[in-house]
């Protein structure tokens, strides 16, 4: 017997279950199924997230992205209105901490605080005095200038965001399935079903691609390209007993970023060799902390002299080749296959905003809240970057 809903959703983690979510909120009785191939998410990019949110993206529609975000983890119980036993995501306003030792990156520093504080965000622009007299700990001697946000930047509980969506999705009716999407059925240039591995063919009204880095896969499907790809990060936690500063910012410097975790430090590089890899690839790139990141690390931060890695992880990234920014909305070529993908590292703390907004253009066709259209397919087929610089 084929089964029948009005949305299908292929991928359950953070962006599936956010946009489940909202869909049901806004349309009680809403048909939604959510499709998931692995409930451990043990491979999922949101379980593997450093889990932080920040107002300093170098775009308007990101910051403003953000400043929805916040304000709906700040206080998630409230804000998903549905009392699913989550009642914080213990989020920790330390800051983000941006610095620039070159004279272009400082006048790029400066540019875009300036239009962040336009979007209502608290960051400022300090000089090198200043980043001293916060952080003495830091090495400052050659820096030019840096940004700091005082409020609204920190990290938080990534699988209780994400579970917090899922429960509150299914108390109001929405389905979730543990099945793997295989295939899509077309007619008249429309979804009409997707096919599951297990639940056979599944007819809907809509369907969502939120597959994370699989998200090409899907579209291929239809014989459609999409410029995602995974990219591996390999996280090291650290234990570094001559430098205790919990009150420390999330501090991007060129070529890492550290935070503190209780009494260790989180912290990460951009591999040199940076590229696509295989999406069961989780093999760690250990050398990259003695190599990459502690050299600049020490140099940076004196107290950093003596650290012993701990603990490491490997996730991935849905890094979108084009321009690192998210691809949003319906596809033209399938108006009824709607796309949230390719985040390149910040989907976690956007998915309360891009659920909604997915789920809106869903319902009514267009953007409501907020205009996310600049993020729309079209740049993407027409092949014309709206780049984000500001990828951590």
């Amino acid at each position: 017997m084929t089964q029948s809903y009005d949305v299908v959703v292929i991928g359950g983690a953070v962006m599936g279950s956010s946009v489940a979510y909202w869909l049901t909120r806004m349309q009680p009785g809403l048909k939604v199924l959510v499709a998931e191939r692995d409930p451990s998410f043990s491979q999922a990019s949101t379980a593997l997230s450093v889990a932080s949110i920040r107002m300093q993206f170098s775009t308007r529609v990101n910051v403003r992205i953000s400043r929805f975000g916040i304000g709906f983890i700040r206080d998630f119980q409230k804000s998903l209105g549905v009392d699913v036993g989550v009642g914080s995501l213990g989020l920790k306003e330390n800051g983000y901490l941006f610095l620039s030792s070159t004279a272009e990156g400082a006048g790029k520093l400066a540019e875009i605080a300036a239009m962040q504080r336009e979007e209502g965000a608290a960051t400022e622009l300090w000089s090198p005095e200043q980043v001293a007299a916060r952080f003495p700990w830091l090495k400052t001697d050659d820096l030019l200038a840096a940004t700091f946000g005082q409020r609204d930047e920190g990290w938080f509980d990534n699988m209780g965001l994400m579970n917090g969506f899922r429960a509150a999705a299914k108390a109001q009716g929405a389905t979730f399935v543990t099945d793997r999407a295989t295939g899509l059925d077309m007619v008249g240039g429309r979804v009409v079903a997707v096919h599951l591995e297990k639940g056979g063919r599944v007819e809907c009204a809509a369907a969502i691609n939120a597959a994370g880095t699989r998200a090409a896969e899907v579209l291929r499907w239809a014989g459609l390209d999409l410029p995602v790809e995974p990219r591996k990060r390999t996280v090291f936690v650290i234990d570094a007993p001559n430098a205790r500063h919990p009150d420390a910012p999330l501090l991007i410097d060129a070529g890492f970023y550290i935070r503190p975790e209780d009494k260790h430090w989180i912290t990460a590089t951009v591999p040199e060799q940076d590229g696509p890899c295989d999406p069961d690839d989780f093999e760690p790139d250990l050398h990259l902390f003695e190599e990459a990141i502690w050299p600049l690390l020490w140099n940076r931060a004196p107290g950093f002299d003596a650290v012993k890695v701990v603990r490491h992880w490997v996730g991935h990234y849905a890094y979108n080749t084009l321009d690192q920014n998210a691809i949003l909305g319906p596809h033209p070529d399938l108006p009824n296959l709607f796309l949230m993908n390719g985040f390149s590292g910040h989907g976690l703390q956007q998915a309360p905003a891009v659920g909604r907004g997915l789920a809106e253009h869903v319902l009514t066709g267009a953007w409501q809240s907020i205009d996310l259209s600049d993020l729309s397919v079209a740049r993407v087929i027409a092949g014309k970057p709206f780049r984000e610089l500001e990828i951590v």
